[in-house]
């Protein structure tokens, strides 16, 4: 089973670059388009702000079930600030 994850993780890491690859080529592509069609209309090309750079997600850490147990029976022991009457 390791072998599985690891390449999931590896072709995974390659799909999502590829992606984003074609992404920037297709924005590329339509700013090229958009300015040939504002000076076939007679109007000066735009300048388009560079995009966004990705960035990468924080790692989430896994907590064990004992963590977990902890925070639970510490969250049970804690009193309710309701008003009883």
């Amino acid at each position: 089973m390791p072998v599985l994850s690891f390449f999931q993780r590896f072709l995974g890491g390659r799909y999502s670059s590829l992606l984003e690859e074609e992404v920037s080529r297709l924005r590329a592509e339509n700013r090229a388009l958009m300015n040939s069609l504002l000076g076939t209309a007679g109007f000066p090309p735009v300048e388009f702000p560079e995009a966004p750079k990705p960035q990468p997600l924080p790692r989430l850490r896994k907590r064990s079930w004992h963590q977990i147990q902890a925070w639970r029976e510490a969250d049970a022991g804690k009193p309710n600030h309701a008003v009883e009457s």
